[in-house]
């Protein structure tokens, strides 16, 4: 199964993080299908590749539950539903 989830990078104390579209079975920091965007919490800053990621979505990808609450923050679903 795909699924959307935070790969994790930056030194440490200073984490930021991408969203990808990666095989459930692969580890953390593995090698991604795809890039999607970019989520950094310490300035809650988020950028998005909308279209791919609203394709990912529609092909049956699952997004863990932190990457589901960007998604929605970013109204994401409501182009998925329409």
């Amino acid at each position: 199964m795909i699924k959307l989830r935070l790969k994790r990078y930056g030194k440490k104390g200073e984490v930021s993080y991408r969203i990808v579209a990666i095989n459930s079975l692969s580890r953390r920091d593995g090698r991604p299908l795809e890039e999607l965007g970019f989520y950094n919490p310490r300035t809650d800053e988020t950028r998005l590749n909308v279209p791919a990621i609203v394709t990912r979505l529609k092909q049956g990808a699952q997004p863990t539950d932190t990457v589901r609450s960007i998604l929605r923050k970013a109204n994401v679903f409501e182009q998925v539903n329409a």
